[in-house]
């Protein structure tokens, strides 16, 4: 497998001088801190890297090079960090996708995701869009759950493991139904099919599909958090529409690797959680389709084991293997 490399340098700003910084603790000034996002370049976990990165430059005084390594199912960039000195200065964007990978890579891969990798902060999540072409006779949650129980629908993904494949399989769990999954090599060309009548149904990324949802080119049956999103506010939530279970959250995190000390951990940690609560930083990711869910390690940590268990049970379940 192959990667490509694309990165940007936020350098220090200038005349940062404070008792954080001082010589000998963590961050020094001055030092370059490597963000590793395991996907290409303009992604929403990429852009997200981006904003932070931009904000740990700016109040650290430390240079931040954020290094695309996408690849292998996100495990290329994941490897790179997990063997990275764990000194604090190597990061790696995590989003949903690696809590499935640590199931279905399990002894498969040159690294332990949990073993290898510790949990530093939680950023943000968006909930994914239930959406049927504009010119589809389902018109809503419960005729998809009644047309997948009758006839052989097919559902797309940006491949094996996703959160869009994820989440049609916990659908099809949940319902007892056997809705077909058709991998793409992205979420775009997938739902160019879906538009197209090619496919049936896709459980998208929220970001990805809304603007052809107000387009109208889909329809958005409803949408996999506890509450109604911002950006789609007219769409029921699937407890509304009398499926409460199927809940999902495409959410981007922060890790390092595991020997990386508790205090470095802490600083970190403490430091992207305010961040994010920053009200400029805030609008945009609200713009991109995320909702701020900062949690430091000691929210995260556990977050993070839950999703893995999760989702290692639908993988088992509906047997899904990497691509």
């Amino acid at each position: 497998m192959g990667w490509a490399a694309s990165s940007v340098f936020f350098p220090a700003a200038a005349g940062v001088t404070t008792n954080a910084l001082a010589q000998g603790e963590y961050p020094r000034s001055g030092a370059t801190l490597r963000y590793v996002v395991p996907f290409p370049p303009g992604g929403l976990t990429d852009v997200m890297a981006r904003l932070v990165g931009q904000q740990l430059g700016s109040r650290w005084g430390v240079n931040v090079a954020i290094e695309n390594k996408p690849g292998g199912g996100a495990q290329i960039g994941a490897d790179a960090v997990a063997k990275a000195p764990s000194d604090g200065y190597t990061l790696l964007a995590i989003t949903l996708t690696h809590a499935a990978n640590a199931t279905l890579f399990r002894g498969r891969a040159p690294f332990d995701f949990q073993r290898d990798l510790r949990p530093v902060a939680l950023l943000a999540g968006s909930p994914l869009l239930v959406v049927v072409p504009a010119a589809s006779p389902i018109k809503d949650y419960k005729d998809l759950v009644t047309q997948a129980r009758t006839r052989k629908l097919n559902a797309g993904s940006s491949g094996a493991g996703t959160p869009a494949h994820l989440t049609l399989e916990l659908f099809n769990d949940l319902n007892r139904t056997e809705v077909q999954h058709i991998p793409y090599k992205g979420g775009a060309p997938s739902l160019t099919d879906l538009i197209g009548g090619q496919l049936d149904v896709i459980f998208s990324n929220l970001p990805e599909s809304i603007a052809h949802v107000k387009a109208g080119k889909l329809r958005a049956l409803a949408v996999t958090g506890k509450e109604r999103h911002a950006l789609a506010p007219e769409v029921p939530t699937t407890a509304e529409v009398g499926a409460p279970e199927l809940l999902a959250d495409n959410w981007t995190a922060i890790v390092v690797p595991a020997a990386t000390p508790d205090a470095v951990v802490a600083r970190l940690g403490a430091e992207v959680v305010a961040i994010m609560a920053m009200p400029e930083v805030a609008e945009r990711v609200r713009s991109q389709g995320f909702r701020v869910d900062a949690r430091g390690p000691a929210e995260f940590a556990p977050f993070l084991k839950a999703e893995i268990e999760r989702w290692a049970r639908i993988i088992t379940t509906a047997k899904i293997q990497a691509d």
